[in-house]
């Protein structure tokens, strides 16, 4: 398994992201939230991911980053669960929702459960 992040895994388009937040579905892992729809771009990879951190829990943006930089960490070492049973292609946006500073460990274990939880939903 190659576990990269590499740049045409990123989500970047701006009519994608639009689309995730007009008709995108969620599922949800305490402190964890993915939030995907159907990618229905020509030639678009597997699974687009971004990962965010909302200001209104994390002030200074030092404290963001350094979520941020767990997130996309966690997806790149676990994305193989989403890969492996999945036929369709996806945007995905992983969002951190909460004030409380939650070890590695602890994100990475929620993150195993939230992709769990991703594939098992009825498609």
């Amino acid at each position: 398994m190659n576990f990269t992040y590499p740049n045409h895994e990123k989500l970047k388009s701006k009519t994608t992201i639009d689309s995730l937040f007009s008709e995108g579905k969620s599922v949800s892992k305490y402190p964890l939230r993915l939030v995907y729809v159907e990618n229905t771009e020509p030639n678009a990879e597997v699974i687009k991911m971004g990962v965010s951190v909302s200001k209104k829990y994390f002030k200074k943006a030092v404290d963001r980053n350094y979520f941020k930089r767990i997130l996309r960490e966690t997806y790149r070492l676990n994305k193989a669960i989403l890969l492996e049973e999945n036929e369709k292609k996806y945007a995905l946006m992983f969002f951190y929702q909460t004030k409380d500073r939650l070890s590695y460990e602890e994100i990475e274990l929620k993150t195993k459960q939230l992709f769990q939880k991703f594939i098992d939903l009825p498609k």
